[in-house]
């Protein structure tokens, strides 16, 4: 494995203006930790109201960058996840961790990636739209008589199982879409699917592929539902190697590729299934998934013999070779 020079200035990105604040500053204290090893990275800390921090010294964002070579991006959500970071890290020419500006806005979108999953043919939940400018009386009894209750309800760009309910009245839907629209514009309403909760992780230029699929994981939450608590609380059964068949396995991974490689995605992803005798359905594919402890992708890479070290290493260089 190419080493990286140990002068190499490297800054983490964390916190931001989103809901997903906390997860990230957890995520960047941990790429903080494992770098500290062999480097000294430069926390730059954004706080809530998006002034970025150097040093714990509030700066603009042109006096800061020009300190670093390389940017380890460990935002999550509104801001970090959806291309204006990135954005700004492109016009000013430096190389950064995770998707690029194009790549992540559509995958945040979960709209718009639905629109290019189904056109590549992966199964998804069937789903409604819900706008601002929708009538929320009218909008929730259709969606109670179109589907079958219950139904999955979250806004259509957002992170961390942030604003997701299960609704099961007409009433139950219009308080949850009232929830959801707090953090967009957008709502999506899906049938919910009976079935064990899977996710998998894809790395790029990996052991010999392009697109290496990490062995899936398998979500047991304890209330039924992998909302938030379930994935930052402990309220959830994470199992690694999974107990999906042989076949299951190694169709979830080959959906796992093919959601990264047709939204753009770039370094690494993670896709949320739910496999049912249906079949196994595609939820969402994150751009810049969490590396805090409590994280499914670290779970996975430790379960392929793969440390943290080693694989913030292995998508630096990718970010400084322009992969």
């Amino acid at each position: 494995m190419q080493t990286l020079s140990s002068s190499l200035r490297i800054g983490v990105l964390r916190g931001g203006p989103s809901p997903e604040y906390n997860v990230s500053l957890k995520t960047g204290a941990n790429v903080l930790q494992h770098l500290s090893a062999t480097h000294k990275p430069l926390d730059i800390f954004i706080s809530r109201d998006g002034t970025w921090h150097m040093r714990g010294v509030a700066r603009p964002i042109e006096k800061i960058l020009p300190h670093l070579d390389v940017v380890v991006n460990a935002l999550h959500g509104a801001y970090g996840e959806d291309g204006m970071v990135q954005k700004i890290l492109e016009q000013h020419g430096m190389p950064y961790t995770g998707s690029n500006s194009f790549a992540s806005a559509i995958g945040m979108n979960k709209i718009l990636s639905k629109q290019i999953f189904l056109r590549h043919g992966l199964k998804m939940p069937q789903h409604i739209v819900f706008k601002r400018s929708d009538d929320l009386k009218e909008k929730s009894s259709e969606i109670f008589k179109t589907f079958l209750m219950p139904v999955v309800v979250k806004p259509a760009s957002a992170g961390s199982s942030v604003g997701v309910s299960i609704a099961r009245t007409p009433e139950e839907i219009k308080e949850a879409i009232v929830s959801a629209m707090k953090h967009g514009h957008g709502v999506l309403v899906e049938e919910f699917i009976a079935g064990r909760e899977a996710t998998c992780g894809v790395v790029d230029d990996f052991r010999g592929q392009e697109h290496y699929a990490l062995p899936p994981v398998e979500i047991r939450p304890h209330n039924n539902f992998f909302d938030y608590d379930a994935k930052y609380a402990g309220q959830s059964e994470e199992i690694v190697p999974s107990h999906f068949s042989e076949n299951q396995k190694k169709e979830i991974e080959r959906l796992a590729v093919l959601a990264h490689t047709v939204l753009g995605l770039r370094h690494y992803s993670r896709s949320d299934f739910i496999v049912s005798p249906r079949g196994i359905f595609i939820l969402e594919s994150n751009t810049l998934p969490g590396l805090t402890d409590a994280s499914l992708l670290p779970k996975s890479l430790e379960a392929v013999g793969v440390t943290m070290p080693q694989f913030l290493h292995h998508i630096i260089l990718l970010a400084i070779e322009g992969k």
